[in-house]
């Protein structure tokens, strides 16, 4: 039976490369490459970035190729901070194959990346994202045809105090004040501007109401009051065979 040596031992100093124990490369990150590769992955992203990098100046910085594939990386693993894909990208000897870096190299920390997602503008991520889809699916890594949405509503941060008239742009609170001095009241309280709002019918129409920094949310009935809702959903792609996959987001409505 083997025992562990309780005892010190003295590290060795030097150590072949060949004789380092190599992880097992990752089947779908192997796949992934070869089709990135063999579509010219690396030089189409250097010709759509390359406005937003200087010729040779400073220290060498993060590739567009390798930058796209670490955010790949924090998609496909659910890696929601830069941080979190840095460490993962240092931590794992597969995905070090798949950024393409030696043993030698330092893997590009959290601010590198974050700077470099600064640096290209958003029409070139969406540009590269979609011609990232279109290889895979061509090479039917991606399949689904049908999206099916499932929502539920939420009520939201905005307040009915901050939307807007549609037609005038005035405040809620102005409009009430209008109401109210129309009404015989020169200077109304805050009382007397809530006693005159419940009277009021049909005061919630998304047809004359808007929130000035959200167009898309609405105002809806909630248990007979009134509230700023949105929706938590769940988008899933669905192919023909009923397999698919799906991921979730929220959105103001």
């Amino acid at each position: 039976m083997g025992k562990r040596n309780r005892g010190s031992r003295q590290s060795t100093i030097w150590i072949a490369t060949n004789d380092l124990p190599r992880a097992a490369a990752h089947p779908f990150y192997e796949s992934l490459n070869r089709i990135l590769d063999k579509a010219g992955f690396d030089t189409h992203v250097e010709t759509l970035c390359a406005p937003f990098y200087a010729g040779v100046m400073g220290r060498p910085s993060l590739t567009p190729g390798r930058y796209f594939r670490l955010l790949m990386v924090g998609y496909f693993e659910g890696l929601d901070s830069e941080r979190a894909i840095a460490w993962r990208g240092a931590d794992s000897f597969a995905l070090r194959r798949f950024l393409d870096l030696e043993l030698p190299d330092t893997p590009p920390d959290h601010s590198t990346i974050s700077r470099t997602r600064r640096l290209i503008d958003l029409e070139t991520h969406r540009a590269v994202f979609t011609w990232i889809l279109k290889q895979l699916a061509e090479a039917g890594l991606v399949r689904g045809k049908t999206i099916g949405i499932d929502a539920t509503t939420l009520e939201a941060n905005a307040a009915l105090r901050s939307i807007v008239r549609r037609d005038t742009g005035e405040s809620y609170q102005e409009f009430l004040t209008q109401l109210a001095q129309a009404s015989g009241i020169k200077t109304p309280s805050r009382e007397e501007l809530a006693r005159l709002d419940r009277k009021r019918k049909n005061k919630g129409s998304n047809d004359d109401w808007s929130h000035p920094h959200d167009p898309d949310a609405k105002i809806t009935k909630n248990e007979g009051w009134a509230h700023a809702l949105g929706a938590q959903g769940r988008a899933c792609s669905r192919s023909s065979d009923g397999s698919g996959g799906s991921r979730d987001g929220a959105r103001r409505r």
